[in-house]
């Protein structure tokens, strides 16, 4: 493994901040002590920063050498709406409040690595570090972008990275093409006629309505689409009825859809909206149907993660670099490879051994997986992060 002596020199000072992250977490668009603490380290290192990109953005700058070639890395500040379960000093002291997803982590790595490139200097072009908020479902790559920052920070590459759990700790793993999928949902409001439940013929039930369209919207997945196009449609939640002896006024049905294309997604919304207007039609009644798209899909450039995957095999070796397996789940760095080449890839984070004598049983089945209460990212994980993006950046904008 080729890794960096000053970052396991400073890995000790970066553990610190990286747990002190973890206490205090933020929610998206409300990192302003995130923020804060980046915003110190890096001006400590000599490095000019932009701020209030995307509410409470932050973006390093290092420039080495003449050339006005720029690289963009990328890492996550904000927290998720839930209250953590570990007890170890460093959990949230914030009820409801919990750095469960490791952008905790993404931080420190990423300013394991500035200090390095603010320190070394060994490439020729500009280094933008992008602290970026509100990932977690508030679209901060989108606000960051319409902010202007692929304005006032010119790159012509962007990349991200995200730890993974399951993944052997320190393993690399990227691929080409689609990474992680759309996420959109959908809300329908079935409306029929309330009525008593033992005089059914006197009103419109919207129950088995209901019912006809969940299992209607599986064939779009089984008969809409070719077999190999990857889809998922997701009904979480109907919501209907107030006591056992009334048929109800209405039904809502409310959920999920997540595609690796937009074709396909195309498809789907418009398919579940013939779906639930003529069902509710044949039954005599009516139906309300909102379908809001979210995040685009994360599609890795293929020159950018075939250079990732070198990078990977020259950090940690060809035997610790995976094909990345795409997720049906969703990351708004999509909004950045719509607007600039690049990739999106991840970092082993183990099987949770490194909570020590917290890592029991209680967290549920196999490894301690993102966005359950008794996460905690990987400590161990950031020198070999803080060197892959180093020499991400140094190969990127190597001397010609």
């Amino acid at each position: 493994m080729a890794l960096i002596d000053d970052l396991r020199t400073h890995h000790d000072e970066i553990t610190q901040i990286r747990r002190d992250l973890h206490a205090h977490p933020e929610l998206c668009f409300h990192e302003v002590r995130t923020a804060d603490v980046v915003a110190q380290r890096l001006t400590e290192w000599g490095i000019p920063i932009v701020r209030g990109l995307g509410t409470t953005g932050v973006v390093g700058i290092v420039k080495a050498g003449s050339s006005e070639r720029a690289v963009g890395l990328r890492a996550d500040m904000d927290a998720l709406p839930m209250t953590e379960f570990n007890t170890f000093e460093h959990a949230s002291r914030h009820p409801g409040r919990m750095h469960a997803c490791g952008h905790d982590g993404h931080t420190a790595m990423l300013l394991a690595a500035a200090k390095h490139l603010a320190t070394q200097r060994n490439f020729d072009g500009t280094v933008y570090l992008i602290f970026q908020p509100a990932e977690e479902g508030g679209g901060g790559a989108r606000e960051m972008i319409k902010d202007g920052l692929l304005q006032r920070c010119p790159m012509d590459a962007v990349f991200g990275m995200h730890n993974w759990p399951g993944l052997p700790a320190g393993d690399l793993a990227v691929c080409r093409g689609p990474a992680m999928a759309s996420s959109n949902e959908f809300k329908i409001t079935i409306r029929g006629k309330g009525s008593h439940a033992a005089l059914p013929h006197n009103g419109i039930d919207p129950v088995p309505v209901a019912c006809q369209m969940v299992q209607a919207f599986q064939t779009i997945v089984t008969r809409n689409k070719k077999p190999t196009d990857a889809a998922v449609i997701s009904v979480t939640m109907i919501h209907t009825g107030e006591a056992t002896n009334v048929v109800p006024d209405q039904c809502v049905i409310e959920g999920t859809v997540r595609t690796f294309t937009i074709p396909v997604l195309d498809m789907i919304e418009q398919r579940m909206g013939e779906i639930a207007r003529h069902t509710a039609a044949a039954f005599g009644a009516t139906v309300d149907f909102e379908f809001v798209r979210n995040y685009p899909p994360t599609i890795n450039h293929d020159a950018e993660a075939d250079f990732v995957r070198s990078v990977m095999q020259e950090v940690v070796g060809a035997e610790r670099t995976h094909e990345f397996d795409p997720t049906m789940g969703a990351e708004d760095f999509s909004y950045f490879l719509l607007e600039r080449p690049g990739a999106y890839f991840v970092i082993g984070n183990g099987e949770g051994d490194h909570r020590g004598a917290y890592s029991d049983a209680t967290h549920g089945l196999g490894p301690c997986t993102l966005h359950n209460p008794h996460y905690d990212f990987n400590d161990a994980l950031i020198p070999t992060g803080a060197a892959l993006w180093v020499r991400l950046a140094e190969r990127w904008l190597a001397p010609r």
